[in-house]
């Protein structure tokens, strides 16, 4: 299965469009969350991007809430919104946990979760699927440009446990197109420009 993995595309319509023009290349694309910037413009990249002709799965960002995509793509029969939830997709288990994990500085509009909160939304996450989160696990890619590490522990906790065959996040900008193996689980912060990933008996990414 060919993956093309994406995050904080924050409203760049031109970043969306080269996105799909790769599209029909892969089986499924993989959106991060954070398609808004301060739940503004949510259906800017995804108008685009539903147009896809394969199936997209997407996690909300702290940009915008679940409940917003969930009405946004309530239509859009390709497009799958997961937080705290899973779906199948070619024999693969995808599971999907967005917003800012831990909590953001960033004030009462963020869509951020508490770590406790976080352990109760990945408690469902099944072993051997693709893992998607906005935010990064602790440790793995989640450095900014100051080289703190901002990172998620319950996500870092639910990989060393479930040992997904891919975990795809974003968020921590300086961090994007960044990847790392956490035990055996390469862990990839896509970024807006995409990086591709196939799943085969020994995964491998590229960009």
């Amino acid at each position: 299965m060919r993956l093309l993995l994406f995050s904080d595309l924050h409203r760049d319509v031109r970043a969306a469009r080269d996105l799909l023009n790769r599209a029909s290349e892969y089986d499924v694309l993989v959106g991060a969350g954070d398609f808004a910037n301060m739940h503004t413009g949510l259906a800017d990249c995804l108008t685009i991007l539903k147009q896809a002709p394969n199936p997209l799965v997407i996690v909300p960002g702290n940009n915008e809430t679940q409940a917003a995509l969930a009405r946004l793509c309530q239509d859009w029969t390709k497009i799958h919104v997961l937080h705290g939830t899973g779906i199948r997709l070619n024999g693969i288990d995808f599971f999907g946990v967005g917003g800012g994990i831990p909590v953001t500085p960033f004030g009462s509009w963020s869509y951020d979760f508490t770590e406790s909160q976080a352990t109760e939304l990945l408690q469902n996450c099944p072993p051997r699927c693709v893992l998607i989160t906005h935010s990064p696990p602790k440790g793995a890619v989640d450095r900014n440009a100051q080289g703190e590490s901002l990172g998620s522990t319950s996500i870092r906790e639910c990989i060393l446990r479930t040992e997904p065959l891919l975990a795809v996040c974003g968020h921590i900008h300086a961090s994007a197109q960044k990847r790392e193996l956490l035990g055996n689980t390469p862990v990839i912060n896509a970024g807006p420009t995409g990086v591709v990933f196939e799943i085969e008996d020994r995964p491998e990414f590229s960009e």
